[in-house]
């Protein structure tokens, strides 16, 4: 079957927007074609820092021919309703429709439509065009005298439709001022020639030729592999980074890994200050040595063969190392020339947010919040407050207004220098953490204290102006602050409930479920250990493993299965006699052996529930509950619950609304599933 080959040919895409690209190019792609009929077998989108490409494989000829019956009005029916169908239906008399009759409904009207199908070539014709109209770039521009919108100049456009064993079509459409054709490029300095191509296999082919490697993964691969060879041959390591990879790889057609070098005096420097230097101006790997410290060599990836094997290229690179990191131990000595609370008057003129005020008067609010939570986490108060007055400190120093991602890192080490506490210090830099899922949580008590107070300081200022997250949108990155406070609780297992406000309280509620669900909670079993107003995150967890332990055994499950029974009755019944059973069982009203000893067993179980949920022992609470098992299943089986003689009815009545309360101790066993 026919494939389709187009690529976009244009100047040097962005690297941040080029995996994107290829996939919306796919999707739209694929997306139209199937609108018209046109079903694919296998698509492959493919990106370069100059090319878009995609190829579709096993395409028919030609969209397939449709009938379609379209249901219309009453025979009879008003004109108006009549005209509507014929317009809907593309129909000019209402001659053409046909009538069909249904037994309750009498006779209407039916428009039989029938579409041909057509030609591949021709629909491509039109689709291709409109998706590159329609693309959605982050940012895109203008060039020339057109109106034609594309991340950077165009300046080839490559779509052939046929099979593996023909002359290929050209798909004829125009775009940017540019027509189609089968026509590409190659490497622009190693193999800038044009080059003429057919189809996907032989496109490919004919580009790592022309010093073009076509898949982005495989650009990385060879990167990852070549630095890795090329710092072991040195004993060295590549300190590798994920986010730089996927960017380097993006900038290249052809790598060519090469290693520089630093002066070793740099090296006084923090290692990250380095990395981050390297990193960010050159976007080169940094290395170490067999002993895992910082080497003073780098890896280079070019896009060229030089001639001279790479000196020239290794020089420049060297040489503007160089002055970087001369200007990261000038700002790094400056800054630590000038104690860390001597900045703090400057954080009044860093405007946090408009409706919130500056910097500084976070600061307070931080410092006020901080020292409330000290107690409750076992940390020292005063070195809370001033762990939390300090924690901002380095926003206004030269190396964080370089390299803001060292935040909190720089303030660390100008703490430590400046015989600042360890507490404190590490309270500085932790503050911010976690950052991400597998980012590392505040472990110590003045880091604890001040990253919550830090996160609760955020989430309830935007909470008091009404800026919440919506839908996608969160540009205040609340929802991660959220999971940092719940990450902060469990993994520290801190007995912290949260006091805040019901509708901040339903949010981190939100995120909990999110994040108990990613580590693969039942969300029935969230809802039914989570209330309105549960606000202690531990307990909340701690509920969920315990009911989700409870539930995987076999007593579980088939107290579950008496639990709904029992509440299936008790609603019935309550609905029939219009009032609620409020579990007070007369002893002396006990008939049967069974319902005597599922009173007890229940009256036990409640006691011995009720103590261990005060300790926040839900697992033996569960357990407890698991032994109802028996004397659920015994009652069931020999006890009419709806006995003639009504005060015995509602005696056994009162007996399930107290095993139905005794279980809710723990859970709301309505809410779980299955």
């Amino acid at each position: 079957m026919p494939e389709l080959l187009l690529e976009l040919f244009s100047e040097e895409i962005p690297a941040r927007f080029q995996r994107r690209a290829a996939e919306d190019l796919k999707k739209a792609v694929t997306n139209a074609l199937v609108d018209v009929g046109l079903v694919y077998e296998g698509a492959k989108a493919f990106v370069t820092p100059r090319r878009l490409a995609l190829s579709v494989s096993g395409l028919p000829a030609r969209s397939p021919d449709t009938r379609e019956e379209k249901k219309g009005p009453k025979v009879g029916a008003p004109q108006p309703a009549i005209d509507g169908f014929l317009r809907s239906a593309g129909l000019s008399s209402i001659d053409q429709a046909k009538v069909e009759s249904d037994p309750k409904k009498g006779e209407f009207y039916v428009a039989v439509i029938e579409k041909p199908g057509a030609d591949a070539v021709d629909l491509l014709s039109g689709i291709l065009p409109k998706v590159m109209t329609d693309f959605g770039w982050a940012k895109s521009m203008r060039w020339g005298s057109g109106s034609f919108n594309w991340v950077r100049p165009l300046r080839a456009i490559t779509a052939t439709f046929g099979t593996e064993n023909d002359e290929p079509i050209v798909v004829p459409f125009a775009a940017a001022g540019l027509e189609s054709g089968q026509t590409t490029f190659g490497h622009r300095f190693l193999a800038p020639d044009a080059i003429r191509v057919k189809r996907f296999e032989d496109y490919q082919i004919a580009l790592e030729r022309a010093k073009v490697v076509l898949d982005i993964d495989r650009r990385k691969d060879i990167i990852r592999t070549d630095a890795d060879n090329l710092a072991f041959a040195q004993g060295l390591s590549v300190i590798h980074d994920e986010g730089l990879l996927e960017e380097v790889a993006g900038l290249v057609e052809w790598p060519n890994v090469m290693m520089g070098s630093f002066d070793p005096e740099f090296l006084k420097l923090p290692e990250e200050v380095i990395i981050a230097t390297i990193r960010a101006n050159q976007k080169c790997f940094c290395l170490r040595d067999a002993a895992g410290k910082l080497a003073p060599n780098f890896i280079i990836t070019a896009n060229t063969i030089p001639a001279d094997g790479g000196a020239v290229v290794i020089a420049g690179n060297e040489r503007v190392i160089r002055a970087r990191l001369s200007d990261a131990a000038f700002f790094y000595q400056g800054d630590l020339a000038i104690p860390l609370e001597h900045g703090l008057p400057k954080l009044e003129d860093m405007v946090f947010h408009a409706k919130l005020g500056s910097q500084f008067a976070m600061v307070e609010r931080l410092v006020h919040l901080a020292a409330q939570i000290a107690p409750k986490v076992g940390a020292d108060v005063d070195l809370t407050k001033r762990a939390a007055m300090l924690a901002k400190a380095d926003l206004v120093t030269g190396m964080v207004g370089e390299f803001p991602e060292l935040q909190g890192l720089m303030g660390r080490y100008y703490a430590t220098a400046q015989k600042e506490p360890d507490a404190i210090a590490s309270a500085i830099e932790m503050h911010y953490k976690p950052l991400g899922p597998t980012d590392r949580v505040p472990t110590e008590p003045v880091s604890i204290a001040v990253a919550l107070a830090d996160k609760l300081n955020v989430l309830s200022g935007f909470w008091s102006i009404d800026e919440k997250p919506t839908g996608s949108r969160d540009p205040f990155a609340l929802r991660r602050a959220a999971l940092g406070v719940i990450r902060i609780i469990t993994e520290n297992g801190l007995k912290f409930p949260l006091e805040v406000e019901p509708d901040l309280l339903s949010f981190f509620h939100d995120r909990l479920k999110v994040s108990l669900r990613d580590a693969g909670a039942r969300h029935d079993l969230l809802d039914a250990v989570i209330s309105a107003d549960s606000n202690d995150i531990l307990q909340i967890t701690q509920r969920v493993e315990a009911l989700s332990t409870l539930l995987a055994n076999d007593d579980g499950a088939n107290l579950l299965a008496g639990y709904r029974r029992a509440a299936n009755i008790l609603a019935a019944e309550e609905r029939k006699d219009g009032k609620a059973f409020a579990g007070a069982v007369d002893q002396a009203a006990l008939k049967l052996p069974e319902e005597t000893t599922l009173a007890s067993a229940v009256e036990a179980v409640n006691g011995a529930v009720s103590a261990l949920v005060a300790e926040d022992d839900y697992k033996s609470a569960m357990a407890e509950l698991a032994t109802l098992r028996g004397p659920v299943d015994a009652f069931f089986t020999a006890v009419l619950v709806n006995d003639e003689d009504a005060a015995v009815r509602a005696n056994r009545l009162n007996l399930l609304a107290r095993l139905r309360d005794t279980m809710h101790l723990v859970a709301d066993f309505s809410k779980v599933a299955g």
